[in-house]
């Protein structure tokens, strides 16, 4: 679904990542993990050509969208909620979901008003309420309702439970784990490692712009070297 390749991107003369590779494939939850600083946000925006890399590759289905446009991108069926939600304050819950919707060509799409609001039903409650009427939570749980809006192969999360209280966290963790059932794929940027390890795939760890672990959830959890050398603060 997606592959990164020597991923190398710099803000002016700051270079931030220096050859990231990661893939994510058809219905895989893969997380980036790190401290904070160390690459992660950017490397989510190098991918959708928020930021244009100065090497490397991004295929989404084989195809290279390397710097390409974010719209373009999304178009390929990446879908992003991206940190700090950045919901339209002035607009009502449903008109955030509806404002980015997409349907495939040809089809209805899996993901409409009524799928999302079934997914997270505090949502059609608080439908008709402006999204700077929500709470932290609610706020989260509509970005990655709009990011569901456009009928995406692969939902990408930066920072998925940044801020939230812990039930709230574990709602966004058993919604991501439906998703996850539906069949989309995940790529996930969180600091709550222990909850990820309960649903995902693999996991790629990274220090000052490079990838410096990758492995798969039982490889993890036999390394526990690998969180206080790179996670833990």
């Amino acid at each position: 679904m997606l592959k990164v390749e020597a991923l190398e991107s710099a803000y002016g003369d700051s270079r931030i990542l220096f050859g990231i590779d990661l893939e994510v494939k058809v219905g895989e939850v893969v997380t980036l993990l790190g401290r904070n600083g160390m690459g992660k946000t950017t490397t989510i925006r190098s991918i959708f050509g928020l930021l244009k890399p100065i090497g490397g590759r991004v295929l989404v289905n084989g195809e290279d969208v390397t710097g390409r446009p974010p719209h373009i991108v999304a178009q390929r069926g990446l879908g992003l909620v991206p940190e700090g939600r950045q919901i339209f304050p002035n607009l009502t819950v449903e008109e955030n979901l509806v404002a980015t919707a997409r349907r495939p060509a040809g089809s209805p799409g899996k993901w409409t008003l009524e799928s999302v609001y079934a997914l997270f039903p505090r949502l059609k409650e608080r439908r008709s309420n402006m999204g700077n009427q929500l709470s932290g939570g609610e706020q989260q749980m509509l970005a990655i309702g709009r990011a569901l809006m456009t009928n995406p192969r692969l939902v990408v999360l930066d920072e998925a439970t940044e801020g939230l209280a812990p039930l709230i966290r574990e709602e966004i963790w058993s919604c991501l784990r439906e998703i996850k059932n539906s069949g989309e794929a995940i790529l996930v940027i969180d600091k709550n490692v222990d909850a990820l390890a309960r649903f995902a795939d693999r996991h790629v760890v990274i220090e000052k712009g490079r990838v410096v672990w990758t492995g798969t959830t039982p490889d993890l959890l036999a390394t526990p070297d690998i969180k206080n050398r790179f996670l833990h603060v």
